[in-house]
């Protein structure tokens, strides 16, 4: 799904209370006319609109992305278990969104049936939700896999990478460009040594002929290639996001860092590679060439998906060293990993304190600067609008923000445009939101997380092994190692850096949106070109 204008914050807020989503939900808290509307639409206009529930038993929650809440699914005649991923109705606020959806159910029946990609079992549809029933992958994510092997090696490492690319080239082969690469994207299908790694996520996924450019910025920060920034691309850009992903496989770090989106995005687009830190020295130069080759800012210098495919590494990957690449890398992807989980709970806790309280003043706000009472604001509204509310934002910040979510340059704002704007500038302005998800973890109020109360937490989610989990992640936060979490250690890790692997990439595509305006202002876009 590829709609840059909707609200991060809202898409998050939505998940949350998806969270309890079930065949017979009858719209809680939706309480204007206009929601109650928005239930009837008619998504997959192919197919007989049914409660799943029938079919299907819907169980425990297996994970979340910004726009759907995936769970595991019995079918009720077969007893066969597989994954449903439900996006709520009451986020598809716009035709677009909508066709978004249509798009990645369109996506996934298009493509071949292939052992590198999740299957399809079918797109089926209620009042509620669409809901994608798929094969379901029970080996667990990419990186938790490297992490729990005793022996992970360069040959290990060209192995997924192949695995990788013959998922992008299947997409080029058939027109799409699949603009969300990372590892969360890729789930083992079975718990076994040997088990196939598949692509699980088309959300963002778009249809593409030959020489046809794109502009909207989508995808995760870290992986981003610098076209998408400068707003100007095409299938290359998958090229680039796996080339990320294998130099991540042989060393535990992106290649593209700093401590601000600001400071990622100025590293890409200057795109100096970093092949000096450990283990770089000690791994084989044929890896550092094809890792120069996908990381080729220049997207048409850049290797094809069937040139990285015929590259003599990926060719001779079962000759590739098979020496231990050392415990450092495999502890860099653990923490990546750990850091991810913990920041994705505070984010939905978050999430849902938006939901409950700022969300009815923004309507109200949004109520009053729309003077004309048609839906929409214009950048004279909207400024007097501040105005009259007591924003203390700038004029230069206003424009700015408009320029970012306003990407077709129609000059106005619609409601949801609005909301994206109002919460992002609340969430940025204070530390209020991180008080509050702090303080879901601190259950008995004594200002500390304890460890126990983290993996308390954690196991909400379902995850199994809770206790390690906590264990692995205390000793990455608390710095003053006391035993316990304080205020001051979360609110460092929320914002320390950036979450490379952001919870909600749809959150960061908009904090991208206007970032890119920022770096077209300061000339960071001309980066790499001298």
């Amino acid at each position: 799904m590829g709609n840059c204008c909707r609200s991060p914050e809202a898409v998050a807020r939505e998940d949350v209370k998806s969270s309890n989503y079930s065949g017979n939900d009858h719209g809680r808290k939706e309480k204007s006319g206009n929601k109650q509307k928005q239930k009837q639409i008619t998504v997959l206009t192919d197919i007989k609109k049914e409660n799943i529930e029938e079919r299907y038993i819907i169980d425990r929650e297996l994970g979340r992305g910004e726009f759907g809440v995936t769970y595991l699914c019995i079918d009720r005649s077969s007893r066969d278990e597989l994954a449903c991923k439900s996006i709520s109705k009451r986020k598809l606020r716009t035709a677009v969104d909508v066709e978004d959806v249509r798009r990645e159910v369109a996506i996934m029946k298009h493509l071949p049936r292939d052992s590198s990609i999740v299957r399809l079992k079918e797109a089926c549809e209620d009042e509620n939700a669409v809901h994608l029933v798929m094969e379901l992958c029970e080996g667990g994510e990419l990186f938790d896999r490297i992490v729990a092997r005793g022996h992970y090696t360069e040959r290990a490492a060209a192995a997924v990478t192949r695995t990788i690319m013959e998922v992008v080239q299947l997409c080029h082969k058939h027109g799409v460009i699949h603009r969300d690469l990372k590892p969360e994207n890729f789930l083992y299908a079975n718990k076994k040594e040997n088990s196939p790694l598949k692509a699980i996520d088309f959300g963002l996924s778009i249809f593409y002929k030959p020489g046809e450019k794109f502009s909207e910025i989508v995808g995760s920060p870290y992986y981003m290639a610098p076209e998408v920034l400068k707003r100007n691309y095409g299938p290359e850009i998958d090229i680039w996001s796996a080339g990320v992903i294998l130099y991540i496989l042989l060393c535990g770090v992106p290649p593209f860092w700093a401590e601000s989106e600001q400071g990622v995005a100025q590293a890409i687009l200057r795109g100096a590679i970093d092949f000096k830190r450990e283990p770089w020295p000690s791994i084989s130069d044929s890896a550092k060439n094809l890792v120069r080759q996908m990381l080729e800012p220049d997207p048409k210098l850049r290797l094809t998906a069937k040139e990285v495919l015929e590259h003599h590494w990926l060719l001779n990957a079962k000759k590739a060293p098979n020496v231990p690449l050392g415990d450092m890398v495999k502890s860099r992807l653990k923490q990546f990993a750990l850091m991810n989980r913990f920041k994705r709970k505070a984010l939905r806790v978050i999430a849902d304190f938006l939901s409950n309280e700022e969300v009815e003043d923004l309507k109200e706000m949004f109520s009053k600067i729309d003077t004309d009472n048609d839906g929409i604001v214009s950048i004279e509204e909207l400024k007097a609008g501040l105005h009259k509310v007591n924003s203390q934002l700038a004029e230069s910040e206003v424009k700015m923000l408009i320029e970012a979510i306003d990407t077709n340059g129609k000059g106005t704002l619609d409601y949801g445009e609005f909301i994206a704007i109002s919460l992002h500038l609340q969430r940025m302005a204070n530390d209020e939101h991180l008080h509050r998800a702090f303080s879901f973890f601190d259950k008995d109020k004594n200002g500390y997380i304890e460890p126990d109360e983290l993996r308390d937490a954690l196991m909400e989610d379902g995850s199994e092994d809770c206790t390690n989990v906590a264990n692995d992640i205390f000793l990455e936060v608390d710095t003053d190692k006391d035993g316990r979490i304080s205020y001051d250690e979360f609110a460092a890790m929320m914002k320390t850096g950036t979450d490379w692997r952001k919870a909600s990439r749809h959150y960061s595509r908009g904090r991208f949106n206007s970032l890119s305006v920022k770096l077209m202002k300061d000339g960071s876009l001309n980066l790499g070109n001298e």
